[in-house]
């Protein structure tokens, strides 16, 4: 398993970019989103961009700030097999809530009821049962 990143919804992604310069982080990456309506930004310290934060920027906005707390998105970890993970934790009474359908992404929830995205290493795996019919089961 190795750590990916994690990641913080923002309101103002230029306020955000200009805090985060401020602490030491530059810009690594970014993606914006077309179809989704989002932007991506990764930022990390200098000679650590291998652990960036990843701002979260919904260009129509999101209700959901700042008072549920849902700025803080989610933790990102990479697997070698999405579907091992899954069922190993399954098989420990985790409750998988968006299955891994596509052999490439998963959601899983802390006890604590914090957000784990689980990516699978290199590139997706062909779709298996019984992770391609499953339902989500909650939120992500």
């Amino acid at each position: 398993m190795r750590y990916l990143h994690t990641m913080v919804r923002v309101k103002d992604l230029e306020e955000s970019i200009k805090f985060y310069g401020l602490l030491g982080l530059k810009e690594t990456r970014r993606w914006d989103n077309e179809g989704g309506r989002f932007t991506l930004v990764f930022m990390a310290p200098e000679g650590q961009e291998e652990c960036p934060v990843e701002l979260t920027y919904n260009w129509d906005g999101d209700d959901a700030l700042p008072d549920d707390s849902r700025n803080f998105g989610h933790l990102a970890y990479e697997v070698e097999n999405i579907y091992e993970m899954c069922q190993h934790l399954s098989d420990n009474g985790v409750e998988i809530n968006r299955p891994p359908r596509d052999g490439w992404m998963a959601f899983v929830k802390s006890p604590d009821n914090i957000s784990i995205e689980l990516l699978q290493a290199d590139k997706a795996l062909a779709p298996a049962e019984p992770w391609a019919s499953m339902e989500n089961t909650g939120t992500w």
